[in-house]
């Protein structure tokens, strides 16, 4: 109970910090030496965890002996065969899964979004409404979609290796690799008349052609709505406990015009997930850096997340803004915001795990274990043990160089459209000022007035522009410094928001007849013009050109360093710590379960009861509102239902629309994001901190469909595995 005498209790304790430091002395700040010196030492003390490098586990190198301790079940080859013929990879973005022997397929509601937009007829509002197909006929083809099934793996280290053993400089290393792997992938896909992918595991330590079968005629079966399907919005997103039906169905289609017919997919289970049920995920993980170096690590911690987290802040508010002044183009952008905030919330969280001290130092007792491992064997030490020293040096490197880079890139997000053309006209009239022997050859013998007006038109998009430039403005001022060159030419003494306005306005990149009559003064009088833009562009250009020649430099020699860590480790460890993940199959075992969180405990799983209060709770709210008819759902359906739940799969961007699967090989539910505690799991796994798998449970997914959507030609194919006759 809160009372006034809680509230003055509580203002003293405030007040405690500011007399204890107005009344400091050297006593107190050696006992906060003494606190820091035993924080030190108690990280020193930190070891790392059994699977802190995780549990996304190759198909190429199945953990038979670990599944059958952990688990007490065997891994046999059949099995494994079987969920990875019924996997797929949905287009280039995520995962899915065959659910029938129809052909049809399981993926989430994020990740056929794009898909539903696709075959949106004039009129009709899918992505916000959902769609249902009642009949095979009313599934509709959507244009460009396919899914990929992983039907054959080949080990091609050896041949790999061997040529660029045989290289003797880091840039033709790569260049070997490179075109090696292209030959592969041709041969291999003329041989078996699929596509085939060289995929490099370890940094480059093993090698692997993935042959895949892929279907091009996908159909849109169901997609719900836009308020279940994304309930909770981005205040939700990667959060636990949730409440969200982030499902949609597709089928394949054979050549023959008619569902495919397949004896390889996962049936639903009768009952789904259960609490410390063992579960596997099976899915496409897109990329980690659980092998980099502490010092890469740090590198990315001080410079590059400070960066892009700030850049993507800017970006969302300056987005969300646009949408607020120009309200007809809400649906347009909606799901460029979507992903805009969805990679906000996920670089936060990763920046977030790099400043905590408890996960670095595991990473650091990594680190000292694997490098003592190598430098114990004399072998392994003259082959990789300079190797940390080395990319330690290039991360010092790259440190005196990447603001620049970042700050001075004459496009791409988060540069003015205006300061980009300003670029571009330096770029070429510097080009064309060179002797023709030097010059670009795309532009070699032809006239510099009419190419450069063929090549770049003015006026942008001015709302936008304006404040696209102040953020750009601001976070240079911050990164390079108020007295950078680069920064002083474009504010002039102004705040970005008042230089903004001055430059838009005075440019001639913003006005066509102004561009026009600069443009037919030729190459120089281009680069003599006092344009502010064009000034700041040619401070720009030659600061960035150095830093992009370092940072290529130091990306030579991080490719071939990757390569020899990854083969260090797999000299070491061999394949108890799997890969980073790659965006290929894997399969990912743990257990459903909850944790702690916020002082209290998140339950297992949480049911459609929670969905209404969610509802009632945020009346008014267009993150948490429902459709009309979710707002009176008929008397048969079942509020307690099973609607997510949580695990200890170890999972990351792009296993988004995997299947969670039990050891019968049935669905008991459907991958479609991670909590907080998952983020940090870019560079470590860390189950015992909370790291976990949110799914959506295959009962919601059943329920709703038999009796909200009332499809039940596709509640009966879920229950039955094939469709009604």
């Amino acid at each position: 109970m809160t009372t006034l005498r809680h509230f003055k209790i509580q203002a003293l304790i405030l007040l405690l910090p500011v007399l204890f430091i107005a009344c400091s002395s050297s006593r107190d700040a050696s006992q906060v030496d003494s606190y820091q010196a035993q924080r030190q030492a108690q990280l020193e003390d930190v070891k790392a965890g059994r699977f802190d490098g995780g549990k996304m586990w190759t198909f190429d190198y199945p953990p038979k002996e670990y599944f059958k301790e952990a688990y007490g079940f065997d891994l046999t080859d059949e099995w494994l065969k079987h969920v990875r013929m019924s996997s797929l990879r949905f287009a280039t973005y995520c995962s899915a899964s065959f659910v029938s022997a129809d052909g049809l397929v399981m993926t989430n509601h994020h990740c056929g979004r794009d898909a539903v937009t696709e075959v949106s007829k004039e009129g009709e509002d899918l992505p916000n409404v959902g769609y249902a197909a009642y009949t095979l006929e009313q599934e509709r083809q959507v244009p460009g979609l396919f899914v990929e099934q992983l039907n054959e793996i080949r080990d091609v280290t050896p041949e790999i290796h061997a040529a660029m053993d045989m290289a003797t400089t880091d840039e033709r290393k790569i260049a070997v690799r490179d075109s090696l792997t292209a030959l592969i992938e041709k041969t291999v896909g003329e041989e078996t008349g699929m596509r085939c992918q060289v995929v490099s595991f370890f940094n480059g330590g093993k090698f692997s052609a993935y042959i895949y079968k892929r279907f091009e005629d996908v159909r849109l079966v169901f997609s719900p709505e836009l308020e279940l399907g994304f309930f909770g919005g981005d205040p939700d997103n990667f959060t636990y406990p949730r409440y969200t039906l982030d499902c949609n169905f597709f089928r394949v289609y054979g050549e023959d015009g008619k569902p495919l017919k397949t004896d390889y997919y996962f049936p639903f289970s009768d009952e789904g997930a259960l609490p410390d049920m063992p579960v596997f995920v099976t899915g496409n993980p897109g990329s980690t850096s659980r092998l980099s170096t502490v010092a890469q690590l740090e590198y990315q911690r001080d410079v590059y997340f400070p960066y892009i987290t700030r850049l993507l802040d800017d970006r969302v508010e300056v987005m969300n803004k646009y949408v607020e002044m120009h309200p007809e183009v809400k649906d347009e952008m909606q799901n460029d915001i979507f992903s805009m905030m969805n990679s906000q919330k996920a670089l936060r969280g990763q920046y977030e795990g790099l400043l905590n001290d408890v996960l670095m130092a595991r990473r650091r007792d990594f680190d000292r274990q694997f490098r003592s491992s190598v430098n114990a064997d004399p072998v392994l030490k003259a082959k990789y043990g300079k190797v940390w020293d080395q990319i330690a040096q290039d991360r010092a490197l790259l440190r005196s160089v990447i603001k620049e880079y970042y700050l001075l890139r004459p496009g791409g997000l988060g540069v003015s459209s205006a300061l980009s053309k300003a670029h571009q006209l330096v770029a070429m009239a510097q080009e064309f000022m060179k002797p023709e022997e030097e010059m670009n050859e795309n532009l070699r013998g032809k006239d510099p007035v009419q190419t450069m007006n063929m090549a770049i038109s003015a006026g942008v998009d001015m709302d936008m522009d304006l404040m696209t430039l102040e953020k750009q403005l601001a976070l240079s001022r911050d990164m390079l410094g108020a007295s950078d060159p680069f920064v002083t030419t474009g504010l002039k003494s102004r705040t970005p928001a008042q230089a903004a306005d001055a430059l838009l306005k005075n440019s001639v990149v913003t006005d066509s007849v102004k561009l026009d009559a600069l443009i037919s003064k030729g190459p120089e009088g281009i680069l003599n013009s006092d344009d502010p833009l064009i000034e700041m562009a040619i401070i720009a250009r030659p600061r960035f050109e150095n830093a992009s020649e370092v940072l290529q430099s130091v990306q030579a020699r991080d490719e071939v360093n990757r390569a020899l860590l990854g083969r260090a480790q797999f000299e070491v460890y061999g394949t108890d710590i799997p890969p980073d993940a790659t965006f290929t199959l894997r399969l990912a075992d743990g257990v459903v379960k909850g944790y702690e969180y916020n002082g209290t405990i998140a339950p297992p799983i949480t049911t459609y009861f929670g969905l209404y209060n969610r509802h009632y709770s945020h009346i008014g709210r267009d993150e948490w509102d429902l459709p009309d008819v979710w707002k009176n759902p008929p008397e048969e359906f079942d509020l307690s239902t099973p609607l997510n739940f949580v695990s200890t799969n170890d999972i990351i961007g792009g296993n988004s629309g995997s299947p969670v699967i039990n050891k019968e090989r049935e669905v008991v539910g459907l991958v479609f994001d991670g909590n907080i505690e998952s983020l940090p799991g870019e560079f470590i796994f860390a189950e015992d901190l909370g790291n976990r798998t949110v799914s959506v449970h295959s009962e919601a997914m059943v329920e709703s469909i038999k009796w909200i959507y009332k499809i039940d030609r596709l509640a009966y194919e879920l229950e039955n595995g094939k469709m009604p006759e």
